[in-house]
């Protein structure tokens, strides 16, 4: 069982930065990937970035590559996702996501665990 927690959220000006971090609670924390996964109201949760658990392999939705980092510390089970040149439309709701399975990272439905999420806001 892996229980998450984001944090980090919060209100910001387009063009500037936050950076989320998901606290993961469960021994075998550091063997699952860990997605990162958004939602704004009255749209389906999109997929936003995903690492695996060494590490060494991530993801990134083309609407956020090259602006967004994710990174994860076992010692800590936390994950992070740095978000830099943020937009009015990164608004939405940040989820974080465990899967004990190693294929469809990109895919909501290939994760079991998922944290309560935190609220990022854009302002134009």
């Amino acid at each position: 069982q892996v229980q998450l927690v984001e944090s980090g959220g919060g209100l910001v000006q387009a063009g500037g930065s936050l950076r989320l971090s998901c606290a993961a609670s469960g021994r075998t924390f550091s063997m699952y990937p860990i997605g990162w996964f958004r939602q704004a109201p009255g749209t389906e949760r999109e997929f936003v970035a995903a690492i695996r658990w060494s590490g060494g392999s991530t993801y990134y939705a083309d609407a956020v590559k090259g602006r967004f980092t994710i990174s994860r510390d076992n010692a800590k089970n936390t994950v992070y996702l740095q978000m830099n040149s943020l937009k009015p439309e990164d608004t939405a709701a940040y989820y974080c996501a465990a899967t004990r399975s190693g294929r469809g990272l990109t895919q909501a439905r290939s994760y079991d665990y998922w944290g309560q999420g935190t609220q990022v806001t854009v302002s134009s």
